[in-house]
């Protein structure tokens, strides 16, 4: 994985923030330490914790399925919000969305 640095990381997430309704942007280390957030630390944890567990789970589908794959983005949505997980080493970024049917979709910012 490269190294990014610290202007290189704002840069990002000013522009997934651009987008038409993006609610929180979290970068979290890979010892559930919120790196950056854009949400309350509450909110923010509360974020983390429903994530890891989320994304625990779906990479051991992945793997059962086929152990040489891994798990790259996890896509959660409910009627009101709709949750990115891209985990990477341990660490993740965590993008949440209002749900709204015309929105832009950042998920294609994040993989640019």
């Amino acid at each position: 994985m490269e190294t990014l640095s610290r202007k290189e990381v704002e840069d990002i997430l000013e522009r997934i923030q651009t987008h038409n309704g993006i609610l929180g942007v979290i970068i979290v280390s890979s010892e559930s330490i919120p790196l950056r957030s854009t949400m309350d630390n509450p909110t923010t944890l509360q974020y983390i914790a429903m994530c890891k567990k989320l994304c625990s789970i779906a990479r051991g589908v992945v793997r059962d399925t086929d152990p040489r794959n891994d798990l790259a983005i996890l896509r959660v949505r409910t009627k009101k919000y709709e949750v990115i997980m891209a985990p990477d080493n341990g660490q993740h970024l965590i993008v949440i969305q209002s749900a709204e049917e015309n929105l832009q979709n950042p998920i294609k910012s994040i993989l640019d």
